[in-house]
Order: structure tokens, then C-alpha cells, then sequence
């Protein structure tokens, strides 16, 4: 019987964990929970649900059709898997994910430390060499990022404990920064804080990093011998709920910290490395930056590699050093646009991606009873990213005449989920027996030996 120790449970949870704690996981919290006071645990939640709970249902739903993203693409063709890939990888390479390791380490680790005229020139200096570090270290990895990984994670997750159990215990009257009972929510946060959160939750970006990870989590299990296929989704299942679990609690923290700050800064980042130098003293600012800059660098790596790998398996022609170089020198481009803008230019692009990548994902476990009919993936996923794409577009200003009219006359779009009933009609029709089956190839991939799959991605 195969069966799992703790210990190798634990192992895996923290795995997984750590796959997922990066930049976008320390800046959002508190500047969520700032803004939404009062409700700020209505904002966690709905944060929670869209970042930590969309990245564990694609793990599984990879898990439950093969091994890897291209896996579930499949489930609609080939065509829309190698799309889905590529759109998957850039979000979480070059465009957002990857420039906001080195953002956020700037932010965090050395901007309160300039003077104001030279921050330019400090932000190009610092994501020079964070982004040159990143490329030496893609291609000579050896036991730096084992390191950075295993002890600087766990010192940056102390540093955020003291510093929640400083805003706690401490007295904060003689402090240079503002803090106090947890003030009214702000904005969209009056209304609906919980939904609003969901949209933070966005720019996480862990829900499409999800199905692109599970090749890893996949692996560790099956190198504990683990082989049947129900297994491996079994404990694929118990270490993504514990990770998600610990997750949770650091954004907890995180988002308490950012409540009961009433200093006002301009993102997350600064706000983390104001209170932590305010209430922890200089070293606490540095422990903390330095903690950041490493654990981002160990994201970067990640992403990096992720990257590389996958376009050198789809353009063998173009060695792998040169896609690291490339995807290093842009990331370093866009990472120097600033943090703040970075974030504002990301929502939209991530409002219109993520409904119908969410669609995928929870159709794929309905999958046997869709059976052939490829339709109610299609126009499920065209509905919900046709309105998400309106409804993104319209909350920047941005509107299309009667298209926009109508899309806000359906439920649930002031909450920013009005691509729900467009992605429910989209499955239904495609149920209809108007559309022609297309079979499915002579092979299943569910009988696909695990073990086999992750040796082939070694």
C-alpha cells in the first residue's frame, strides 16, 4: 500500500508553499486590508479564494487529466493548449509576475534608504543586478537557491510573525508612524469588500501559476514511490489544502498589519518596510528587506527557468541561454516602469484572463460528463472572457456603446462577475446536439504512467 509518512506530507506542504510565497504575496495584503478596514476579513477571504483556492483547484484539475498545463489545454484542443501555455508563461514570465521579484525587492530592501532624486537611478542599479544574478544563477544554480530557499523563507515568515505580534502587543503612541483601531473601509470596500478581494486576489497571479506548478508537485510525490494515479491526487489534495492553509495565515497577518496602519503609502511594499522599520527599529527594516530580496530571488530563479524551459522545448532553434537572457533583460525593462503603475496596468489584463482560465479549470471536473462535446468549453470560456474583457475594460473608463449597456445589465457585474451567466449559457449550449463531436485520440491520458511523465520532464 502506498502510503505517505507525516514528515513526507509536510514535505510537501511546504513544497508547495513555498512555490507559491513570492512577491505578489507580501504587497497585496496589507495595502488590501489599509484600504478595507473594517472589512478587512471579508477581503481576506474573497482574496484567499481567488489566489491560494484557484491555484490549488488547477493543481488538482492538472493532476486529474495528465501532468502538466498543456494537459488540461488538451481538453479543448491542441491548438487552444499551446495558447493557453504561452499566455500562462508570459503572465508569469516577462509581463507581470517576473518584474515584480525585482519591484518588489527594490521597494522593500532599498528605496526608503535613497534620496529622492536618485531613485531612478537606484531602482535601474538594483534591478540590474537582481536580474543579472537571476540570469547567472538560471544556468549555475547549484546549492545558492537551495539556501536562499531553505533558510531565508523561513527567516522572512519570522519576520512577519514579530512584526504582527508587534502591531499587537507593542505601544505604538511614541512611534513615528500612525497606527490604531481598525478604521472604515474605503471604497468598493464599503459595498463589497469580499468580492473586491476577489480581484486583489487577481494580481496574485498564483491561480495561473497553479496548473504550471503541478508538474512539481507531481514529481515530489511520485519520487516518494508513489505511483497510482488515485494517490497522487490524494495527496496532492491533503498538501495543497495544508499549504493553502499556511497561506492563509500569513495573509492574515499581512492584512492585519496594513488594518491597523493609518500612515498612508503608495503600495504594499512600502507599507510592510515603513512599519517594520518603525516598530522593529533600522534592523528590523533591513532583517525584513534582505529576507524579501533573496525570497524574491528564488521566485525569479523559478519563474526563470519555468520559462526557459518551456520555450526551448517549443523553439529548439534558440539555445536556452539566450530565452534567459532575454526574459532577464525585458523583465528588468518593465520592472523599472515602478511598482505602483505595474500593479494598475496588470488588474485589467488579469480581470479578463482569469474567468475564462477559472472556467477551465472547474469544467475539467465535470469532464466525464462533457465527454466529446469540445463546444461547452469553447463557448463557455468565450462568454465569460467576451464580458470579462468589458467589464475590465469599463472599470478603467474604458466603454463599447451597446456591448457595454448590455454587459451591465447582467447580474452580479457591479461585483465584477457578470462573465458568470454568459459562461453558464456558453456551457449549456454547447450541449446542444447541433455541434459536431470531435473524438478524443486513440490514447487516454488518464492511463499515462506518472512516473513516466515525470521522467520525461526531467
Amino acid at each position: 500500500m502506498e502510503k505517505l509518512k507525516m514528515r513526507q506530507i509536510l514535505s510537501l506542504t511546504f513544497t508547495l508553499f513555498a512555490i507559491f510565497f513570492g512577491a505578489g504575496n507580501m504587497i497585496f495584503p496589507p495595502a488590501m486590508g489599509q484600504v478595507a478596514g473594517e472589512h478587512y476579513l471579508q477581503a481576506l477571504a474573497g482574496f484567499i479564494l481567488t489566489d491560494a483556492g484557484i491555484a490549488l483547484l488547477g493543481i488538482i484539475a492538472v493532476v486529474l487529466v495528465g501532468n502538466k498545463i498543456m494537459d488540461l489545454g488538451d481538453l479543448v484542443s491542441r491548438r487552444f493548449s499551446l495558447c493557453l501555455s504561452i499566455t500562462v508563461y508570459l503572465l508569469i514570465g516577462p509581463l507581470f509576475a517576473l518584474p515584480r521579484t525585482g519591484s518588489v525587492s527594490y521597494e522593500l530592501a532599498v528605496r526608503s534608504y535613497v534620496p529622492q532624486e536618485y531613485e531612478w537611478l537606484a531602482s535601474l542599479l538594483v534591478t540590474a543586478v537582481f536580474f543579472a544574478l537571476t540570469y547567472y544563477l538560471s544556468g549555475n544554480p547549484g546549492k545558492v537557491v537551495d539556501i536562499i530557499g531553505k533558510y531565508m523563507t523561513p527567516i522572512l515568515i519570522v519576520s512577519i510573525v514579530l512584526l504582527y505580534l508587534a502591531c499587537l502587543f507593542l505601544d505604538k503612541s511614541q512611534h513615528a508612524l500612525q497606527y490604531g483601531a481598525i478604521g472604515q473601509a474605503q471604497g468598493e470596500y464599503r459595498e463589497i469588500a469580499f468580492f473586491k478581494g476577489m480581484i486583489e486576489g487577481y494580481n496574485a497571479l498564483d491561480g495561473p501559476a497553479g496548473p504550471v506548478f503541478a508538474i512539481i508537485i507531481i514529481h515530489a510525490i511520485t519520487g516518494f514511490q508513489v505511483k497510482e494515479r488515485k494517490n497522487v491526487v490524494k495527496y496532492t489534495v491533503i498538501s495543497g489544502i495544508g499549504a493553502v492553509l499556511i497561506l492563509s495565515i500569513i495573509y492574515y497577518m499581512l492584512t492585519y498589519i496594513g488594518a491597523t496602519t493609518h500612515t498612508i503609502f503608495e503600495n504594499g511594499g512600502a507599507l510592510l518596510h515603513g512599519v517594520a522599520s518603525d516598530l522593529l527599529g533600522p534592523v528590523g527594516g533591513l532583517v525584513l528587506g534582505a529576507s524579501v530580496f533573496l525570497a524574491c530571488m528564488t521566485t525569479s530563479i523559478g519563474l526563470t527557468t519555468s520559462f526557459a524551459d518551456y520555450f526551448y522545448e517549443l523553439l529548439p532553434s534558440v539555445s536556452y541561454r539566450k530565452i534567459t537572457a532575454a526574459v532577464c533583460l525585458f523583465s528588468f525593462a518593465v520592472s523599472n516602469v515602478g511598482l505602483s503603475y505595474l500593479i494598475a496596468v496588470s488588474q485589467p489584463v488579469l480581470m479578463m484572463i482569469y474567468p475564462a482560465l477559472i472556467v477551465l479549470i472547474l469544467l475539467s471536473f465535470v469532464r466525464k460528463w462533457i465527454g466529446e462535446r469540445k463546444m461547452v468549453y469553447i463557448l463557455s470560456m468565450i462568454g465569460a472572457f467576451f464580458f470579462a474583457f468589458l467589464n475590465a475594460m469599463d472599470n478603467i473608463g474604458i466603454t463599447f456603446g451597446l456591448f457595454t449597456e448590455w454587459a451591465r445589465k447582467l447580474p452580479l457585474y457591479e461585483l465584477h462577475l457578470g462573465w458568470m451567466l454568459p459562461a453558464v449559457c456558453g456551457a449549456v449550449t454547447g450541449f446542444l446536439p447541433i455541434w459536431k463531436k470531435h473524438r478524443k485520440p486513440s490514447m487516454d491520458r488518464n492511463k499515462i504512467n506518472l512516473v513516466d511523465c515525470c521522467a520525461k520532464n526531467e
